[in-house]
């Protein structure tokens, strides 16, 4: 008996995951396998029989991974169960990425000694480490708060200001609320929202539910108690609230400076709806994949610029992908120390720790040969060009969800390619920088120094 009980804990030592991140991989690949079978059930599509295996692996990933590519229309290819599993899944992943985020912090800490502990407990402000219950309460309340403010706005529009039932508008409101949040991108009109372009009540609300989601729920928790108290934030807040201010204003006049005069875009538009609808696709590039204007029609040069916004992300344990903010801000100091010949990187008045530099170059060199290996390869398979490639192959990668409208045109190994890229996009960064964070151990000892020519 004792060697049969052994034997069972050996077993199950052997089949669970030995690390966090293996155990996020398992929780997000179980999930969308069982929105792929959900998805396949005739029930879910329109019209007789179910969906193929791809139609529904793609949409599944792209739901879990709140990201908002689709190979099909969700507005007329899913029905009302359909669209209500795409739902679930949107709101399972946004929450599950949120809430996995913000654990690996309290993992983290609990790995600390305990005068590391004292000291990060006093440098963020937190009373103590290792409540995972008030972390998960604290996500869901956030998370229903805001998703439950922006549905209301949204459903009173659809009902009072555009005329539609109540019933069809609480839907509308809802799922476009819970999309906004969670930064997925999925609407439910087959143009997404490129009919509401000059619409401020319809899309300031969706615009606001984008920011707050992603802008990570340990920046919100923070805001929360020292909203008025700016100095007292911790390096974390100050770069993602600082950068995603900076972001948004620097993309919304990018993008109207070169799509003003195009006449399939910002053109036909009047001043304040240019804007607008400038305004609007720079808050998607935070990587949320709604788009009130069509993307396919611009200019190639603000597409790779868009490129670039989508590569940044948003903030670190929120609904936003990308490399995030604070990757992106860490390497900037560093450029910026490099260059003004500093010797020690300092950011709003602290220092910033060696580990850091090595984790944020380590993320971005395999998250740029990721994308560069992933994008020849797409143009080894298709005969679109390199702009709308590199286009959609970082929107699958940061989980944006924005497209040149070359989606469902990619062959199938292209889009199996896409979903490689969601999922390891999604889980990549915060999986790669807790494995980092958490197999640092000290060394006893240290080779000689040497330098090799640089330049």
């Amino acid at each position: 008996m004792p060697l049969t009980v052994s034997k069972s804990r050996a077993l199950a030592r052997a089949l669970l995951p030995r690390h966090p991140a293996q155990g996020i991989a398992l929780g997000f690949g179980t999930a969308i396998a069982l929105g792929t079978a959900v998805l396949m059930l005739p029930m879910a599509k329109v019209g007789p029989g179910g969906a193929g295996f791809l139609e529904a692996l793609f949409t599944a990933t792209s739901a879990v991974c709140v990201t908002g590519l689709a190979v099909v229309d969700t507005a007329t290819y899913w029905t009302p169960f359909g669209q209500v599993a795409i739902l679930v899944q949107i709101q399972l992943g946004g929450f599950g990425i949120m809430s996995f985020a913000s654990l690996l912090g309290v993992l983290m800490a609990r790995r600390l000694g305990l005068k590391s502990r004292i000291q990060a407990a006093a440098e963020t402000k937190t009373t103590g480490f290792g409540d995972v219950r008030s972390v998960l309460l604290g996500v869901l309340r956030i998370t229903v708060a805001t998703e439950l403010v922006v549905a209301l706005a949204l459903t009173l529009r659809f009902a009072v200001g555009l005329g539609n039932p109540w019933g069809h508008s609480l839907w509308l409101g809802t799922f476009h609320s819970v999309s906004a949040f969670n930064n997925a991108g999925f609407a439910l009109f087959s143009d997404n929202l490129m009919g509401f372009v000059g619409d401020p009540w319809i899309c300031l609300p969706i615009a606001a539910a984008i920011i707050v989601g992603g802008l990570g729920f340990p920046v919100l928790f923070e805001l929360g108690r020292h909203y008025r108290r700016p100095l007292h934030w911790t390096m974390n807040t100050k770069l993602v609230v600082v950068g995603t201010a900076g972001l948004l204003a620097a993309g919304t006049a990018f993008i109207c400076a070169l799509e003003w005069s195009n006449p399939k875009t910002l053109g036909v538009l009047s001043t304040a709806d240019k804007l607008l609808a400038g305004f609007f696709q720079s808050v998607m590039t935070r990587t949320a994949g709604f788009n009130s204007l069509d993307f396919g029609q611009m200019d190639p040069a603000t597409w790779l610029g868009v490129d670039v916004l989508m590569f940044i992300g948003g903030g670190p344990a929120g609904t936003a992908g990308g490399l995030k903010i604070t990757t992106f801000a860490v390497l900037f100091f560093i450029l910026l120390t490099e260059v003004q010949g500093g010797t020690a990187v300092n950011i709003f008045g602290k220092r910033l720790s060696r580990s850091v530099h090595r984790q944020a170059i380590t993320i971005v060199l395999l998250a740029v040969a990721l994308v560069i290996g992933s994008t020849m390869a797409l143009m080894l398979m298709t005969d679109f060009g390199l702009d709308r490639l590199l286009f959609e192959t970082i929107s699958a990668f940061a989980t944006v969800g924005l497209s040149t409208g070359i989606t469902a045109s990619l062959p199938p190994a292209g889009q199996l390619l896409l979903v490689f890229l969601m999922f390891i996009g999604r889980l990549g960064p915060v999986t790669l920088a807790s494995a980092l964070a958490l197999r640092a151990r000290p060394v006893m000892y240290e080779f000689p120094k040497e330098r090799p020519l640089i330049g």
